[in-house]
């Protein structure tokens, strides 16, 4: 439900039974309290906060709505990529848990409710910060308004009402992001409220996780030892004289805001007047108002500082239409007799822009002297602060707020002290007059020579204004002539300001940025920002000098911060250590868009003498147009640095230049160096990572630009190329989704002719799936190339190396899985050969490709119905040419022809102009994809068609897809070494089945991919085979699955494999099973339970099926943790061909890894008993005879021990000798 003004009128619900109320205590400065399970995970900052991560329970959050909308318990869905969070922010990774919203209703507007359990009252230091993943997104909302999108509320329900707390920005960007607020005194029994309200034309999908309380607890009732500056409060703590009568229950128990105690202040509160507080006249003019009549536009306070009501006073300015933005708003007091003992205590409110302004002046003889300034965003929150009056002449307290576009300034409860007395007399004090009206606009801004330029040209680090004024105050500065644009945007009891150097510093000179002593109710890090920057070029590089002095709880940090999304990066931290620790930092900021602000944080305790500074700042190589000098250096090895290539550092995570970290060796030399993404690192919380070039010059001719990648792992997703055109085109050169192994791959793509256009490229890991345009514009003025990796998971990684460009096109492409573009192959004859998806095809085609299992991948297909290609007419499709590189090549593609009359596909090899059918199919069984190959003997250059010809049907369809060319002789269907490829054995992509994919790799070493040592066919460590680490089975998944090829229908056939299983006896809960899939369902022909095995082990399996069907090896598990490896080689199937007709059978078991010395050993302990038992049995076979043979051999295949294979079970034989 929802009052007319927007806030939240939670639906009521009856109170729970008094032991599920909530309490915050404070022991020892460490908050505790009576929590359920999943609330005592610890903070290392700033103590023990009530934490729900929600990977234990809920935490007794509970969905209160009224509808089938509502919030559950979840963890990241694979299946659907792009709805919700990839990951938790706890763990980072898909196996953590939170909670989010299901999906919502599509025709009406729809609020889920998220509330939590009862607490009994919170502390006025109280903060929660929660993490919040917003994604989806709506239809097109032109001329729709702010409250058409879906918004994210915290609200905090009291006995009488519901006040707001929170709400999410306008604009947000994919990821998790942090929500902070601040609750205030709450001396009742309150509960916490989320909620998301988004309109019918929305899908949007919110998810919470890490739920903190921070100092919301009351100090124990005790008595302390009160220091000199301090008064006891009635609980027996200690409170500074100068938080009495200051507005704020800090005591806990009022006794700090005793009336009859501060029966000698001045508090005005608003809520019936100014109080003697005048408006000066002009425009615009603060506003006495309440949260209930201004609504919840973002940025206007949800209710007041004095009642912490929405039916509470305040005074307010806004940037709307009634108030030009940028213009000056004046608060003037009576005037005061001079004194030196007045003080003023203040509540302000800065939310929504960054460029906001609160100053605090006191005015003697038309002259004003500032005192106090507060400027940006300071968040959804009343921050107190307090000013100290000197004068020795009457005075008038001057109060002006200057609200930035998008955003307020409020304030509330002006507190003057005893010392504040009013001039009897005729005012004697005038304040000067305004300043004219600007000559600039509210979106431009003044140079200092009084020209106008466009505000958002100022601070973007290049001088607009003629005399350089634009980029003065932008925070390159050495604090000597002031600070620069550097503003405090802290809410606590710390703070940032200006401090002369006291002792000899060689890193800090004359004046300085260093942490001081707040006054605002909060307790927390300092910050200070920047204005907003940029945007900025590659090589954007922060400096600066900095002096922390601080035991190991202390730290000084660098982040970039954009206010308008809720973004903030660490971009660097420093711990205290116990002593001084000084130094001069290099952070790199990368290109980055505008708006974005730099921050500084420190937190110390500087009770304890403890202190941080910061001095001579400078941004070094920011402007967008830097050309560095290796810019243009595309082709690189990685083995010296990064050439011309650079991290984009506002992605999520980062390319490392890296040796291997387990997970194998570069390409260049096999020990040096290459570039990798590990989405498993514990930074790597966010979806995308980026590599990129310079801006490159117009590129008149057609380049190839070739590299080796990596792509391991089972969930490691999509590695893209991409070229991207200024203005934000994107065009795909080059895609490849999912595990190709732990082996490094040779992949080739054109750079296509762009005229005038510079371009740029970028190497991107895992962000959305967007769709891409694949169109190249010739508009743009440069461009770029990205490598970007979309991650399935964190199970996995991806390697690049040897980049290089050379002049001209590539020639044809060896593998093309057509989700890019047709790889050059050429359409002919009457019908026409399209590439499409399903779900964008204009033409009847399969319900998924075959490269991604999805609607969504690519497939080239030609309509065979009568109308478009007549009964016995062709639709040709033929390939570049192919330049052979040995004696034999296998040509290797997967088809599928619709049900019905699709026609015929022909397939030829074209060799000087002569064309040899190698395969013709006119139906198929089933509608799944089929695979096919060919062995190709070349003589010189070849090439491949593919035709379609008609055959009168209403309807069909004929479609391919993953073409592949590869060096040898094809195997046989279904066989496969792995030395090459994987033969077409592939897992499957289908997301729902919540299986994982084999891994390809060969028998060296690799800490991240566990293995044999030797593979089975050459019994080396360079001789590859397929894995799998059962480690990720259980909380991830169900099952790992390997499918061969479609087979058909067969009889008496026979499978013979070699397996490795290496999993400890007390982990052995799961199970390598072979199954047969087909039309009639599936069955289980073989299995073997998890053990310790230090050898590969052969099997012969019977197949028999009566229709079309395919072979799976699936390992499973009953429960978890499993540890240890599974692995597979030499896969022969032999069709037609029965186990007992061949003599191929697997006999031997090879040993492997240190294996052989336990063996050696062993076989010399048994030499040893041998020869002292030679003698004496000797002696006894003379005398009783050689024992006869058996009559016949035994029928169990050799080399098995005691198991015997049939048909569709595996039946364990009694040894001689055992027990029945």
């Amino acid at each position: 439900m929802q009052d007319p003004s927007g806030w939240i009128q939670a639906p009521r619900v009856a109170a729970g039974p008094r032991g599920r109320e909530k309490s915050f205590v404070r022991v020892s400065g460490v908050n505790t309290g009576r929590l359920g399970a999943g609330y005592l995970r610890g903070s290392a900052v700033l103590g023990t906060p009530f934490t729900c991560d929600f990977e234990d329970s809920d935490c007794g959050w509970q969905d209160v709505g009224t509808s089938t909308y509502g919030w559950v318990r979840g963890r990241a869905s694979l299946a659907a990529w792009g709805e919700g969070p990839h990951s938790d922010h706890t763990m980072g990774t898909d196996l953590g848990w939170f909670l989010a919203t299901t999906s919502p209703p599509a025709k009406t507007t729809a609020t889920a409710w998220l509330r939590s359990p009862e607490m009994r009252e919170a502390a006025a230091t109280c903060e929660i910060r929660t993490w919040y993943h917003l994604s989806g997104s709506c239809e097109s909302t032109q001329g729709l308004n702010q409250t058409e999108q879906p918004v994210l509320r915290l609200a905090v329900a009291l006995k009488d009402e519901v006040v707001g707390l929170w709400q999410s920005p306008e604009r947000s960007s994919e990821g998790w992001h942090q929500l902070v607020a601040y609750p205030g005194r709450i001396t009742e029994q309150f509960q916490l409220i989320f909620s998301l309200t988004q309109p019918p034309t929305c899908g949007a999908e919110v998810a919470l996780d890490d739920i903190m309380f921070r100092n919301c607890g009351l100090s124990e009732v005790e008595q302390q030892v009160c220091e000199a500056q301090e008064s006891r409060c009635h609980r027996g703590s200690c409170l500074a004289h100068h938080r009495f009568c200051d507005g704020t229950d800090d005591c806990g128990d009022s006794s700090d805001e005793d009336v009859a105690q501060c029966e000698n202040v001045t508090h005005c509160s608003f809520d019936h007047d100014l109080c003697g507080w005048e408006e000066v006249a002009g425009q615009p003019v603060w506003g006495r108002n309440t949260s209930l009549n201004l609504g919840t536009s973002y940025g206007i306070p949800t209710r007041d500082h004095s009642n912490n009501s929405r039916a509470g006073f305040f005074l307010h300015l806004g940037s709307g239409s009634t108030a030009q933005a940028g213009s000056t708003a004046q608060l003037s007091s009576p005037t005061f007799q001079a004194t030196n003992s007045c003080s003023l205590v203040l509540y302000c409110h800065l939310h929504g822009s960054a460029t906001s302004k609160l100053s605090i002046f006191y005015v003697t003889n038309f002259t004003k002297h500032l005192m106090r300034e507060r400027m940006g965003d300071l968040g959804s929150c009343w921050v107190r602060e307090r000013v100290d009056f000197n004068s020795t002449d009457p005075f008038k307290v001057l109060i002006e707020g200057v609200a930035g576009s998008g955003g307020t300034v409020a304030i509330d409860d002006l507190i003057l002290s005893q010392g504040c007395v009013k001039e009897q007399e005729e005012p004697v004090v005038m304040l000067p007059s305004q300043a004219g009206a600007s000559p600039c606009t509210a979106d431009e801004m003044a140079c200092d020579s009084g020209d106008c330029i466009a505000a958002e040209l100022a601070c973007d680090f290049a001088d607009t204004c003629a005399d350089g004024s634009d980029e003065k105050r932008c925070g390159t500065t050495t604090f000597e002539s002031g600070a620069a644009g550097w503003h405090d945007v802290s809410v606590g009891r710390l703070r940032w300001g200006l401090e002369k150097v006291t002792e000899s510093d060689s890193f800090l000179t004359g004046t300085f940025l260093a942490l001081q002593t707040g006054e605002g109710q909060m307790v927390g890090p300092a910050k200070a920002r920047t204005p907003p920057l940029g945007p900025s070029g590659p090589a954007c590089t922060m400096e600066m000098s900095y002096h922390i002095h601080s035991d190991t709880q202390g730290f000084l940090a660098i982040s970039v911060t954009d206010h308008t999304t809720g973004t903030t990066q660490l971009a660097w931290q420093t711990q205290g250590r116990g002593n001084t620790t000084r130094g001069r930092v290099h952070v790199p900021l990368g290109e980055r868009s505008r708006p974005f602000q730099v921050e500084l944080l420190a937190l110390v305790d500087l009770q304890g003498l403890e202190s941080v500074g910061v001095d001579n700042v400078t941004f070094e190589q920011c402007y967008l147009d830097v050309v560095l000098p290796t810019a243009a250096e595309l082709s690189c090895n990685f083995e010296t640095g990064m050439c011309g290539w650079y991290q984009d550092l506002s992605s999520d995570f980062k390319w490392v230049h890296s040796t291997g970290q387990g997970q194998g060796s570069d390409h260049t030399t096999g020990s040096g160096y290459f570039l990798s993404v590990d989405p498993s690192v514990p930074w790597s919380h966010g979806q995308r990572a980026q590599l990129l070039t310079s801006h490159q010059e117009p590129a008149t001719a057609p380049r190839c630009l070739s590299f080796w990648y990596r792509l391991a792992g089972p969930q490691i997703g999509t590695l893209n190329l991409k070229l991207w055109l200024e203005g934000g085109e994107e065009v795909v050169l080059w895609t490849h989704r999912g595990t190709q192994g732990s082996i490094w791959h040779r992949a080739w793509a054109t750079l296509p002719t762009t005229g005038q256009q510079r371009y740029q490229v970028r190497t991107r890991p895992p962000m959305s799936l967007a769709p891409a345009r694949h169109g190249v514009s010739d508009t743009a003025a440069w461009e770029q190339v990205a490598f970007e990796v979309l991650h399935d998971g964190f199970l996995g990684d991806v390697g690049l190396d040897d980049i290089t460009v050379t002049a001209g096109p590539c020639g044809a492409e060896l593998s093309c899985t057509f989700e890019v573009e047709s790889c050059g192959l050429a359409a002919s004859g009457k019908g026409t050969w399209q590439r499409q998806s399903n779900g964008t095809g204009t033409t009847a085609g399969p319900v998924a490709d075959h490269t991604t299992g999805t609607a969504t991948g690519h497939y080239m297909v030609v309509n065979t119905g009568r109308v478009l290609l007549p009964a016995g007419q062709t639709a040709a499709l033929t390939s570049q040419s192919y330049q052979p590189s040995v004696s034999a090549q296998c040509l290797a593609f997967w088809y599928q022809l619709s049900t019905g009359t699709p026609g015929s596909l022909r397939v030829f090899v074209e060799q000087s102009r002569v064309k040899r059918k190698v395969l013709s199919m006119s139906t198929m069984e089933g509608s799944n994809w089929h695979r096919s190959h060919f062995t190709i003997q070349p003589d010189g250059e070849w090439q491949v068609v593919f035709e379609a010809v008609g055959a009168g049907g209403d309807h069909g369809y004929i479609a391919l897809d993953d073409l592949h060319v590869s060096d040898g002789a094809c195997p046989e269907p279904a066989s496969c070494d792995f030395e090459q490829d994987t033969c077409g054995w592939s897992s499957p992509s289908d997301p729902r089945l919540h299986s994982f994919a084999w891994g390809w790799k060969s028998g060296i070493t690799l800490a991240k991919y566990p293995g044999p040592e030797q593979d089975h066919s050459l019994g080396t460590r360079n001789g590859h085979y397929m894995h799998f680490d059962t480690s990720v089975l259980g909380a991830r998944g169900t099952s790992a699955l390997l499918e061969s090829p479609p087979l058909p229908a067969a009889t008496d056939s026979c499978l013979r494999f070699w397996y490795h299983m290496d999993i400890p006896e007390y982990l052995s809960s799961g199970e390598l099973q072979v199954t047969l899939q087909g039309a009639a369902g599936q069955r289980t022909v073989w299995s073997v339970a998890g053990h310790r095995s230090r050898g590969w082990q052969g099997a012969v399996v019977p197949v028999q099926s009566p229709s079309e069907f395919q072979i799976s090896f699936e390992i499973t598990t009953r429960r978890w943790p499993m540890e240890g490896t599974v692995a597979l080689d030499d896969i022969m199937y032999s069709p037609g061909v029965g186990c007992h007709s061949s003599p191929e059978n697997p006999v031997e078991e090879k040993p492997s890894g240190n294996f052989v010395a336990e063996v050696v050993l062993s076989l010399l302990v048994a030499l040893l008993i041998v020869g002292l038992v030679a003698s004496g049995g000797w002696y006894c076979l003379k005398q009783r005879g050689v024992a006869s043979r058996t009559p016949t051999e035994s029928n169990s295949p050799q080399g098995f021990d005691n198991i015997t294979f049939r048909d569709d079970k595996v039946i364990i034989s009694p040894r001689e000798g055992d027990e029945s």
